[in-house]
């Protein structure tokens, strides 16, 4: 007895097989006591009252919902997941704070419905299989194609909800195993027109200011975020700076999202206008001379082209286009040209558009003629949505034209470096862009992809025009492999599943939105037969002939180092050596991190951030005769992405168990709606139903659907084409749409006269 309460009370240093076990017993009381005098409390007292304390294992570990980067203990005991609590000392990021998903919504881990063995499909029927037989048959899928087409006949989707290394090891096997740059992951449906715009402005795809940016800046400027849903711990810092140290805040959106209510300013804008009231701000601030002006020509290049493009974006033409009132543009412009610092803030609202790299543009130039990149307390920052979409997603290289750390696949030395690592030559590193997500479904619809192998996402959800994505993957692969947690709803069209660990059998890395590098930590010991996503790529590349003999994600975080600048400086050992506080870029062993960007010089081939103009106006459709209404979509709190998880939790699912509409008082009384009422909507691209829920958080003409859900969510209404040109992310934010109220027999009643449905600068 003696010798096992010795064991439990060491600290177990991480390898990449262990958990980190502490004992919970001398640490319980003080937990209660912090968390009553915080009033952030949540009861785990039921879960674990059957214990002795002492019998109970804590693990710390990053949460695996949104991108803040929340990291806590767990608390485990026989293989349940009983609760979490705060872990200040190892949490750079949110401190003792978590959203009700971090805090509660962990128990899928345990969900009766979880994959526990591989399945393969058998003249149309699943059955279980083992891993021998259910890796030949992905093999023997993915090499017949390659066989009988070549390469890039298949497309592959990386998963920005796993680790950095198992992202890596899948950009890796793309590459090197079946010689394809044929590799995406959501990121392109999120921030991918963010990476596009911020890299070829600035240097970086990802957020130039830090936690102090986000606590202290003197003012905000925040679009297209619905914050304290999405990203509640960031949301209550900014709240806290506003109330405490009286920082400006100002909302632009169209939707008045509860952050607004905090606001010293919020303008309901119209959908799809983003780059005109911007570019409206940034011609104010030069007519006015409240340009940096010093900043501008030593730090930048392309402002004359920038001034000459916005001359047309008067205060008049501004209100007309965006309805945003000149009085509202002109105290905003000069708020944030003569503040100290400011953070430019923005999600999805600004990055989903067809136009959406401009956007961004312009975002980045309204932030460099005001000088405030560079800045401790100023900056550029975009807030992530999935947990590890910024390392995962980008960092990692599982995408179409880069390699890890935003190496470009078309340079040569770039490919011949990789090449050489990998022991390939040089010549069978492909080396033209691959697909994007949504144009792999493109291409398979038009018979240039003929197989997908799909890891931890699930685009029957995901993807615009949902019925689009089905018809692809239901008849238009000739093969479908689908790695997962979960019989998604996309591994149903599967020919072979694959089951992998969930976060809390993990171990690896996450990096946030703030540039934390993290460790995410094993606290539960993998259900049943499934393993770690970067084992199973490792795996089938073994039955490809491809020895890398991986032992542990600490070895591949070792070589992701060797071969990306940015994170040369990160392994497993260091990151629990300075707890998990390191930001990249970390150029080497004793570089310190980074905890905010571009202070001397910007990261360009000559220094200088550059400015590009940004004139579209009009989005890609608006409203008609036939289809009145704008819809726009997003997230909520209690959800997550597609449901994946969530969706086994019963207290999120509480609160959120189905899709709704959001649609304002005046437009429901014009169409005959009442609060509850089962709504048809449909758009130019396709169909579905909700429930009416009336607000007035929508303007006059437009509602709002939530992405989350297959029956009801608005990628039912979504389109797949036109697409952002540089980025190619689809347009998620504007579909012109119309609605009533269902009848008996689910048909659609008539649509009021649109003449009664226009909407003007007044409505707002």
């Amino acid at each position: 007895m003696a010798r096992a309460q010795e064991r439990a009370s060491a600290r177990v240093k991480e390898t990449a097989n262990e958990r980190v076990v502490r004992p919970f017993e001398h640490e319980f009381s003080d937990f209660m006591g912090d968390a009553i005098s915080e009033g952030r409390l949540f009861s785990i007292a039921d879960a674990v009252g059957d214990y002795q304390k002492n019998d109970i294992d804590v693990t710390d570990t990053t949460c695996e919902y949104c991108a803040v980067g929340c990291r806590f203990d767990v608390l485990t005991k026989d293989g349940e997941f009983l609760g979490t609590r705060p872990n200040p000392e190892k949490a750079p990021v949110n401190g003792i704070s978590t959203c009700v998903k971090g805090k509660f919504a962990h128990g899928y881990t345990n969900s009766d419905d979880r994959l526990t063995q591989p399945l393969v499909k058998d003249e149309g029927e699943f059955r279980e299989a083992s891993w021998a037989e259910a890796l030949s048959r992905v093999v023997e899928g993915l090499d017949g194609i390659i066989e009988e087409d070549d390469p890039d006949a298949l497309g592959l989707v990386a998963s920005s909800k796993a680790t950095n290394e198992a992202n890596y090891v899948m950009q890796r096997f793309a590459r090197e195993v079946l010689g394809t740059n044929n590799i995406d992951n959501c990121n392109r449906l999120c921030h991918a027109a963010t990476v596009s715009g911020l890299s070829s402005t600035v240097g970086f795809g990802a957020a130039s200011a830090g936690m102090e940016g986000l606590e202290e800046t003197d003012c905000y400027l925040m679009t297209g975020t619905n914050t304290t849903e999405n990203h509640p711990v960031f949301a209550t810092k900014i709240k806290q700076n506003v109330k405490d140290n009286d920082a400006d805040l100002f909302v632009f959106d169209p939707r008045k999202v509860q952050i607004a209510e905090y606001a010293d300013q919020y303008s309901r804008i119209e959908p799809g206008y983003d780059n005109t009231w911007l570019n409206g701000l940034i011609r104010y601030i030069i007519e006015e001379d409240l340009h940096d002006e010093e900043y501008i020509a030593e730090r930048t290049t392309g402002f004359d082209q920038v001034a000459e493009t916005v001359e047309k974006f008067t205060p008049e033409f501004v209100e007309e286009k965006a309805g945003v009132p000149p009085e509202e543009l002109k105290n905003a412009a000069e708020t944030i040209a003569t503040a100290d610092s400011c953070l430019f803030c923005w999600t999805l609202g600004l990055a989903e558009h067809s136009h959406a790299t401009e956007n961004i543009y312009a975002m980045a130039n309204l932030a460099l003629i005001t000088g405030h990149v560079g800045h401790p307390k100023g900056g550029l920052s975009p807030f992530r949505g999935q947990n590890n979409v910024q390392g995962g997603g980008g960092d990692m290289g599982p995408v179409p034209n880069n390699f890890p750390g935003y190496q470009p696949v078309t340079d040569p030395d770039n490919r011949e470096k990789f090449a050489d690592a990998y022991g390939m030559d040089a010549d069978e590193m492909p080396a033209h862009e691959g697909y994007r997500i949504t144009d792999m479904f493109l291409a398979a619809d038009n018979g240039d992809l003929k197989g997908m192998f799909i890891q931890g996402e699930n685009p029957v959800v995901s993807e615009p025009n949902i019925p689009h994505a089905r018809e692809v993957l239901e008849n238009k692969l000739e093969f479908l492999a689908v790695q997962d947690i979960f019989l998604s709803d996309t591994a149903e069209y599967a020919d072979v599943v694959l089951p992998a660990t969930a976060s809390l059998e993990s171990n690896g890395t996450y990096t946030g939105s703030s540039r934390h590098v993290q460790l995410v930590k094993r606290a539960l010991e993998p259900t049943g037969n499934v393993k770690p996503d970067w084992e199973i790529t490792q795996e089938l590349a073994e039955r490809f002939g491809y020895e890398w003999d991986f032992s542990s994600a600490s070895e591949i975080m070792d070589e992701i180092a060797d071969l990306t600048p940015i994170y040369a400086g990160i392994s497993h050992e260091r990151l629990e050596a300075l707890d998990n506080d390191l930001q990249w870029p970390v150029w080497d062993d004793e570089h310190p991190g980074s905890p905010y960007l571009y202070e001397e010089q910007f990261q360009t081939n000559d220094g200088l951030a550059h400015m590009h103009p940004a004139d579209t106006v009009d989005p890609s459709e608006t409203p008609d005769e036939d289809y009145p209404i704008v819809m726009t979509s997003g997230r909520v709190l209690y959800q997550y992405h597609t449901g994946t998880m969530t969706f086994r939790d019963e207290g999120t699912m509480s609160y959120t168990d189905r899709s709704f509409v959001e649609i304002h008082p005046d437009t429901a009384e014009e169409y005959g709606i009442s609060d509850g009422d089962t709504l048809d909507i449909a758009s130019r691209h396709g169909e579905t139903q909700a429930m009416a829920q009336i607000t007035t958080r929508p303007s006059t003409g437009e509602i709002f659907i939530p992405m989350h859900y297959l029956d009801g969510g608005a990628n039912n209404l979504t389109k797949e084409d036109p697409l952002d040109g540089p980025s190619r992310v689809p347009e998620y934010k504007v579909t012109d749409v119309r609605i009533a109220v269902a009848d008996g027999d689910g048909s659609a009643v008539a649509v009021p006269d649109s003449s009664t449905n226009e909407r003007t600068a007044d409505d707002d």
